[in-house]
């Protein structure tokens, strides 16, 4: 065997030494971040320069909207 099979020997065990309810908290934790962060980004930057305002202009809404879906999803899962 190489050299690289017995690195990925030992990164696989230490992999497979964290627990899934870490893993999911992590998971489910980033979900959490990029949806406060989406929800803190101005207005600027979500909606369109100019022209008439419309209700689904701002990006916001339907980036939240996906997040929280997600983390609801993995959250149960």
């Amino acid at each position: 065997m190489s050299p690289l099979h017995y690195i990925g020997q030992i990164v696989r065990e230490a992999l497979q030494m964290i627990p899934m309810w870490g893993v999911r908290l992590l998971f489910v934790g980033t979900l959490v971040a990029l949806l406060i962060w989406v929800l803190r980004l101005p207005e600027s930057e979500t909606t369109p320069e100019g022209g008439a305002k419309r209700w689904d202009e701002n990006l916001k809404l339907g980036a939240s909207l996906a997040l929280i879906l997600q983390i609801i999803v993995y959250s149960f899962l």
